[in-house]
């Protein structure tokens, strides 16, 4: 069976097509998935690289969706052709995640989906949204389910609200998707006008460039008539935390879900307290939230946005890809 492994030492160099076993048929309560499609989030260039340390020979890609081709004994959700798409924790169903879900994401602690079949748990998938295809529902598993919890879980945007959204990867443009959808108005940054003006035709209300307005936070005060924002889908980390809490209004939220310009930083705590901010960590989610998200998507039929393909084989340009920051969205690996 065709699959990709993590090399050592872990580097897009040795990031090579491999085998994996036949993982057979189910048992009981299993499911069988033949994989058609993964998708690329930073996590999974992060393992890839090294800079999430994981086992040489891993199979990595949180990101998996494809067909169940067999069920075992006691599975009543799903059956035979359904189009069934990955939880990035498969321990957390519910409610607070317990202690061992951060240590089993797939590509990470577990193997991943970077590969032709797998047999799992049937919790560990769920139904994808109606007319869907397996790229669009693999792009769920991360990144559309870090912006639904950003905007409803953790927060709770409203109709007439406004969002903050930064750059144009895929967490940010599913957050730009489903604010608007929820009758929110949105702020999008880029570095890249042409990104930008792609972030308008799907919706955005306000653009800035903050190469050419690096004091963005407080242009997105000015664009709100010095009220500020309601929430912040921050993606930078410390490189960008101080002018997403100056863009954001007294009270408001700031959901903290990447690290792409810092890992550590000093935080203007005088300006967290002077604003009551409500600064929060997020991961991804839970199966329920998932199933959640995709009831939401039914409701309004949003579609992802994918800028690329590439195949299974050739996983590693794929990363160089996402490194270069060419993409729009989300790119697709097609298995």
């Amino acid at each position: 069976m065709a699959a990709v492994r993590v090399g050592s030492p872990a580097s897009l160099d040795t990031l090579l097509p491999a085998t994996a076993p036949d993982p057979g048929q189910p048992g009981p309560g299993e499911i069988r998935v033949k994989l058609q499609a993964s998708s690329l989030n930073y996590h999974d260039f992060a393992v890839v690289c090294g800079m999430i340390p994981a086992e040489a020979g891993r199979i990595p890609m949180s990101d998996g969706a494809g067909i169940v081709e067999a069920v075992g004994d006691g599975v009543t959700e799903f059956k035979p052709g359904d189009l069934v798409a990955s939880i990035f924790f498969p321990d957390w169903i519910d409610g607070a995640p317990p202690a061992s879900a951060f240590t089993r994401v797939p590509g990470d602690g577990i193997d991943g989906y970077a590969r032709e079949a797998v047999v799992t748990p049937a919790h560990w998938f769920t139904h994808v949204p109606k007319g869907y295809n397996a790229a669009e529902a693999a792009t769920l598993t991360c990144a559309g389910l870090t912006a639904w919890r950003a905007l409803f879980v953790d927060g709770t945007v409203q109709p007439g609200q406004t969002v903050l959204v930064q750059g144009t990867g895929g967490v940010s443009v599913f957050a730009l998707q489903f604010a608007k959808a929820a009758g929110a108005r949105v702020i999008a940054t880029s570095s890249s006008d042409a990104k930008l003006e792609r972030m308008k035709a799907l919706g955005a209300d306000e653009l800035i460039n903050y190469k050419e307005t690096p004091a963005w936070g407080m242009k997105a005060m000015e664009l709100t008539g010095g009220t500020g924002v309601d929430c912040v889908v921050e993606i930078g980390g410390s490189g960008t935390l101080d002018q997403s809490m100056l863009a954001t209004r007294v009270g408001g939220h700031v959901a903290l879900i990447g690290v792409l310009a810092g890992f550590a930083g000093p935080v203007q705590t005088a300006l967290l307290m002077a604003k009551n901010l409500r600064v929060q960590g997020l991961t991804v989610g839970s199966r329920k939230q998932q199933l959640d998200m995709i009831k939401g998507i039914d409701s309004n039929g949003i579609k992802p946005v994918i800028s690329d393909h590439f195949p299974l084989a050739n996983l590693a340009d794929a990363f160089r890809h996402q490194a270069a920051n060419a993409h729009f969205g989300k790119i697709a690996v097609d298995i």
